[in-house]
């Protein structure tokens, strides 16, 4: 992994299900192959067989890299599910790998999460007292053991357990839990992460993103209401409302930045708020330039609005070499400093001589944009000009996103002109809260990482940043 000044932000993970399909294992891969942008460092899927036993492959890597045509063939059945994973809380090896597995006299089962749970820590600490032994690091895992701990009557049907555990969680999670007979998706009352439904022929199709139902042919329902179960088995959906306590707080930087552009989050296109919110960006923060850049490839969207608003040109100022592993090897401080570009080179022909309208979809750390707004001036850009199509990051998510210190956070350390300073642009600019509401017509979102109001108690999360000094 790059040290922590040259990473991007990141999204937890992905979760994709299928019920009712045929090869429901590999319709699982292409799901999560589709949902690769969200995780890269492990990945897994847990299929039921015709006789009602699950099967799981899990490993560390690309979906690619962890399947083949060999032992996807030996996750037969017509019901899975998978997970992409990228380490945040719990952190990395094989054991906090997802899919969980998880063997019961009353029944096997499965789950995978994306998410962040804020009071794992009391929930661990209550589950070990009460005797339960953890096979992971991760928050994700707690869950089986609220379902099997909080089960007073053993003969009432799973889905009274899930309900009381789900109660137990403080945070924000999209839960796929599998048994041998059905698929329960959950969702927590927040509405901080996304979970949608499709429809697969005869059969169901479970995503965090829409995108994955392209993928596989499956027709897009609905959404996963928050404080919803959606259970899905032979008799077709069945909903059960687990919280009255409803809202709809999506991370806002779902839209931002996480989600694929072909993804609709709660129906709006990720594609158009990014490009409405650099229309947005342009008519608060115009900039004297020749030509409008964006970086690749979340940003390109915004760049596109910015220039159509503005009237300039939009140029590709900015190449992005798609080819550079993710665990590409920087050994020295000098290596590090070449490392963006071997992922990034700005085109010199487009950008010698013009003055560059450059818009990002956020700055977080301000190492990369520093590098970037260098490599454009050494490329012959007169003036750069930097746009950011969000709010100031200026504290802590505690809700799935790898961004836990303020240390990290450049904005909330410095002024917007401090910034600037920092990354050597020659004017810079951020979009307004309002404006993220505005772009899709959203009366809610959670901004947390913009304004520092939280939508959820944050006892547990605080307790440990300020254990370890980070908060």
């Amino acid at each position: 992994m790059l040290p922590i000044s040259d990473r991007e932000i990141h999204e937890e993970c992905g979760v994709f299900g299928v019920y009712g399909v045929p090869d429901a294992a590999s319709l699982t891969y292409y799901g999560l192959h589709a949902l690769q942008h969200r995780g890269q460092e492990g990945c897994g899927i847990v299929s039921v067989d015709g006789g009602g036993k699950l099967h799981r492959i899990k490993g560390e890597g690309l979906v690619t890299e962890v399947f083949n045509e060999a032992n996807l063939a030996t996750l037969d059945g017509a019901m899975a599910i998978g997970h992409v994973r990228y380490t945040t809380a719990g952190g990395g090896g094989i054991e906090n790998v997802q899919p969980f597995l998880f063997r019961h006299n009353t029944g096997d089962f499965a789950l995978a999460h994306n998410g962040n749970l804020v009071n794992s820590s009391r929930l661990r600490m209550y589950l070990e007292n009460k005797g339960s032994l953890f096979q992971s690091s991760s928050d994700s895992e707690i869950l089986a053991h609220l379902i099997k701990k909080e089960t007073k009557y053993h003969d009432r049907p799973r889905i009274h357990a899930i309900v009381d555990a789900l109660n137990m969680l403080e945070g924000a999670f999209a839960f796929v839990v599998m048994t041998a007979n059905r698929i329960y998706a959950c969702r927590d009352k927040y509405g901080l992460r996304p979970l949608a439904i499709g429809r697969l022929g005869d059969g169901w199709v479970v995503s965090s993103e829409t995108c994955a139902f392209d993928t596989v042919g499956a027709e897009f329902v609905r959404d996963v209401e928050p404080g919803e179960v959606v259970t899905i088995d032979d008799h077709g959906l069945r909903s059960t409302d687990y919280s009255m306590y409803k809202r709809h707080q999506m991370c806002a930087m779902e839209y931002i930045y996480f989600a694929r552009p072909d993804s609709d989050i709660e129906g709006c296109n990720v594609h158009a708020y990014r490009k409405e919110s650099g229309r947005l960006l342009w008519q608060e923060s115009p900039a004297p330039a020749d030509i409008v850049v964006g970086v690749p490839d979340s940003s390109l969207s915004a760049a596109m609005g910015y220039a159509e608003a503005s009237g300039l040109p939009y140029e590709m100022g900015l190449i992005k070499n798609k080819y550079i592993g993710r665990t590409f090897i920087q050994p020295s401080q000098a290596m590090r400093e070449k490392g963006v570009r071997m992922k990034l080179s700005a085109v010199r022909t487009i950008v010698r001589g013009k003055r560059v309208a450059l818009v990002d979809d956020s700055i977080v750390r301000g190492t990369t944009s520093r590098r970037i707004v260098t490599m454009l001036k050494e490329a012959g850009a007169t003036e750069v000009h930097v746009r950011i199509a969000s709010p100031p990051m200026t504290d802590p998510c505690f809700y799935g996103v790898d961004t836990s210190t303020y240390d990290e956070l450049i904005s909330a350390r410095k002024s917007v002109e401090g910034v600037r300073e920092e990354i050597g642009a020659d004017s810079l600019a951020f979009l307004s809260e309002g404006a993220l509401y505005r772009a899709g017509n959203r009366r809610e979102l959670c901004t947390a990482c913009f304004t520092g109001r939280y939508p959820t108690a944050l006892y547990t999360a605080k307790e440990e940043a300020n254990k370890d000094g980070k908060f």
